[in-house]
């Protein structure tokens, strides 16, 4: 059997020791979920730029396709409505657990939510490239494995919006807009008008 002490450099998602977790966070993920998902991207932005952008949830619904609204509900309490398959609505309070400034957030899904949630978004400098940005995430699919394969099939399901967001993440902070072929509401209202 393999060393368990020795560390592993494998993407969480990758790993297969069931502490990783807790040692590429230090202890600070909560653990709301069995499905793992993890995406990177780099941005040619300041760590503190992003991090001050992202910490300020009502940011988010600009660059995550499927997050309708995102209220404030304290320092630390949002509460989040996401659109799911078929054009469901999924709700759900989250807390901050933990967070470091220009570094990481870690978060959880309080008790009750329609998707039990937690995770972490970390923030790591890369010099000259800017910012290395790390998703990652555990969740509970709605229905199960049914439904996970379902938002598959809508293009829902955490692993390809985290990294369809994070890409309209860097494209946003790095040139103040999203390309897309689809048209926006206010463009549809002005078609209409």
């Amino acid at each position: 059997m393999a060393d368990q002490s020795v560390h592993d450099d494998a993407p969480l998602t990758a790993s297969n020791r069931h502490d990783a977790i807790d040692e590429a966070t230090g202890g600070s993920f909560e653990k709301r979920g069995d499905q793992l998902v993890g995406r990177s991207v780099t941005i040619n932005r300041p760590v503190g730029e992003l991090f001050a952008y992202f910490r300020d949830f009502t940011n988010l619904p600009t660059f995550m396709e499927n997050v309708e609204r995102i209220d404030i509900l304290d320092q630390k309490r949002s509460h989040w409505v996401v659109k799911g398959p078929a054009g469901k609505a999924y709700e759900w309070d989250s807390l901050i657990t933990e967070e470091a400034q220009d570094r990481f957030i870690a978060w959880a899904s309080e008790p009750g939510a329609d998707v039990p949630n937690s995770g972490r978004i970390d923030f790591r400098d890369a010099g000259a490239r800017g910012t290395v940005v790390t998703a990652t995430i555990l969740y509970d699919p709605p229905g199960g494995a049914i439904g996970k394969f379902i938002a598959k099939m809508f293009q829902r399901e955490p692993a390809i919006q985290a990294r369809r967001d994070l890409r309209r993440f860097k494209q946003l902070m790095e040139t103040g807009e999203i390309a897309t072929s689809a048209m926006t509401r206010k463009q549809h209202e002005e078609e209409a008008a």
